[in-house]
């Protein structure tokens, strides 16, 4: 196994020389013995109707990733899971699973829901064509990846996990292991795609937010991403999250105090279900305050699609990860990008 090394980039700490790059993917990295591994898996999120989608994304992460590395998976459903589900996925994979059925109270809205006050909302987000406005499963799924995949029995045996998703697609060798670069670089949360979230779905997230940190202004440790999600210090929220259908984190930080107490914050405000909160901005909220903003990492070498977006890694990386997406066609500074602002914390 070789510990992770990407492309120096003078706008981040402690830069990896491109020659351990070059080390990590000829298959001599610095530091790996043989058998080293960090305390990790794969978690996916997934229907029994999904399976077909599931198993390009494993396939493609088996091949350039996990035969090398034999990581486990957790699959988590709402329902269980199917006998051809499990023979499907655990063939094509070279390690174990678990599969899991996600607890009702994980799952399904909560009592303390006002549902007559969440329909004139979610109508209102269909009066205005917003994708998933009407959906309540998708709120489910939102508050569910914000606050409970974690908890799951199955996930207490792991520290780190690595997000997977139907139908994505992973470009390049990934011949060093991200889960040890988090471990031995104290890292909380790493990235691929950056965006600016819809607006309207979460009109008073940051209002809650701010409340929860007047009330615990000691959970918030110096130099923390702040930079990353506002522009005026605080003041207000830019809207930039990371896209986190694709994360690689150590539970840690979501098991923590200051973001258990937060997610409980929100959870009790109801955001979920009378806007549309999504994981997404909630996961990074979480990591941008309550991490140094050096503990949050972008996996440039990492090579991602989920559509319509895509990370594709450039020059030298591309080269050295035998990736096969094409260098122009990377989301990292498009216009509705927002890495140029996770660069700039570091300039």
């Amino acid at each position: 196994m070789h510990e992770a090394a990407e492309f120096p980039d003078p706008r981040e700490p402690e830069p990896i020389k491109l020659s351990d790059l070059a080390k990590a993917h000829s298959g001599h990295g610095p530091h790996d013995g043989p058998h080293r591994k960090a305390n990790a898996t794969f978690v996916i999120l997934v229907r029994n109707s999904e399976l077909k989608d599931i198993i390009e994304s494993l396939k493609q992460l088996e091949d350039r990733f996990n035969r090398q590395f034999h990581y486990p998976y957790v699959f988590l459903n709402e329902q269980p899971f199917s006998d051809e589900f499990k023979r499907w996925t655990s063939e094509i994979i070279s390690a174990p699973a678990y599969y899991g059925l996600i607890p009702p109270e994980h799952w399904y809205q909560p009592s303390h829901i006002d549902e007559s006050r969440a329909a004139h909302f979610r109508q209102l987000l269909v009066d205005e064509d917003i994708i998933y406005g009407g959906s309540v499963s998708y709120r489910n799924m939102c508050r569910f990846n914000s606050g409970f995949f974690y908890r799951h029995p199955l996930m207490q045996q792991f520290q780190y996990y690595w997000r997977v998703e139907p139908g994505v697609k992973f470009f390049c060798d990934i011949d060093f292991d991200p889960f040890l670069y988090m471990q031995d670089h104290n890292k909380t949360y790493a990235f691929t795609i950056s965006m600016y979230e819809y607006e309207r779905t979460i009109s008073s997230l940051w209002a809650v937010t701010q409340a929860f940190m007047k009330q615990h202004p000691e959970y918030l440790p110096e130099d923390n991403a702040m930079e990353f999600i506002s522009d005026d210090e605080g003041k207000t929220y830019n809207l930039c999250h990371f896209w986190s259908n694709f994360e690689i984190a150590d539970m840690s930080l979501w098991r923590g105090e200051a973001y258990s107490k937060y997610f409980e914050f929100l959870d009790t405000a109801g955001g979920f279900y009378y806007e549309r909160w999504g994981d997404a901005p909630v996961h990074t909220l979480g990591a941008a305050l309550f991490s140094r903003k050096d503990q949050i990492h972008f996996f440039r070498e990492i090579g991602y699609r989920h559509d319509p977006f895509q990370h594709c890694p450039q020059g030298d990386l591309h080269r050295l990860g035998k990736c096969w997406c094409e260098e122009k066609d990377n989301f990292d500074h498009e216009g509705y990008s927002c890495t140029y602002r996770y660069e700039r914390m570091f300039s």
